[in-house]
């Protein structure tokens, strides 16, 4: 059966979860989700296995997937899965809203759902692992990854995981997050370390930075990714004074050429 898997992506990790259930699969098509952002219409998958792999975002979906699912046609889907990464346990309130969303426009929802554990990186908040550590949460993700397709290639359904914390911390920090998440970047700022690379606007999903002289804009379109601050070739894009020490990173097993995920863009 053939399978097309959306992801999104800001810092790899769930670009490396959809890249590792698509060469088991085989036969499956990755398509990033911040391809079709600007274009309108229904999205219409070319298969009848269809996987959405994501991160979790304040107990939710990133702003750009919940619009994304909204334009998802599932008609002619036969089995529909989606993954969602995260530096916690649980992905049950993500897995919950999205499948709220796609039961909206039609009766086809999720078949199934599935959280992986990751390494967490929001840098806005804390430092990403390293060292020993990294590589222990990697190798149990590369696990759960495994057990995830041999669900996914068997198209068995089940039922979604739910977790009271998780939909209660989503009702109270979600909508906060949703109000205010495209103007965060005001926090953002470079430094004279810049060396007019590009990188952060050559990766960032939203399209949200522009080259001005020789140095970042941001466009208040942001999708709070972070992915221009953990990228920056030289560390020189932070959100004050919190950032400058704490550990950026990218999943190794993607390149920064990787993450370029709206064709326009340039590395």
């Amino acid at each position: 059966m053939k399978t097309t898997i959306y992801y999104f992506t800001g810092t790899g990790n769930s670009l490396a979860a959809a890249r590792k259930i698509a060469e088991r699969l085989r036969d499956c098509e990755l398509v990033p989700i911040a391809s079709l952002h600007t274009t309108s219409g229904d999205i219409v998958p070319p298969s009848e296995r269809v996987g959405i792999v994501c991160p979790f975002y304040f107990s939710g979906l990133p702003v750009m997937v919940a619009e994304f699912a909204g334009r998802l046609d599932l008609s002619h889907a036969k089995y529909a899965f989606s993954v969602i990464t995260l530096g916690g346990p649980s992905g049950a309130s993500a897995l919950r809203q999205l499948d709220s969303i796609l039961k909206k426009r039609q009766d086809h929802g999720l078949d199934a759902g599935f959280s992986v554990t990751m390494p967490g990186n929001y840098i806005l908040m804390y430092s990403a692992p390293s060292g020993k550590k990294l590589e222990e949460i990697l190798a149990k993700a590369d696990e759960q990854i495994a057990d995830i397709t041999g669900s996914v290639s068997r198209c068995e359904k089940q039922a979604l995981p739910f977790s009271l914390i998780f939909h209660l911390l989503y009702m109270l920090i979600y909508p906060r997050f949703t109000s205010h998440v495209h103007t965060d970047d005001q926090k953002f700022a470079v430094s004279d370390k810049c060396t007019s690379c590009g990188t952060c606007a050559a990766i960032c999903p939203a399209g949200n930075i522009e080259m001005v002289q020789g140095r970042p804009v941001w466009k208040h379109r942001c999708e709070l990714c972070c992915g221009c601050i953990h990228l920056c070739p030289v560390q020189a894009i932070q959100a004050g004074a919190m950032t400058e020490k704490r550990v950026r990173y990218r999943n190794p097993s993607v390149s920064l050429a990787d993450l370029k995920q709206r064709p326009e863009e340039k590395l």
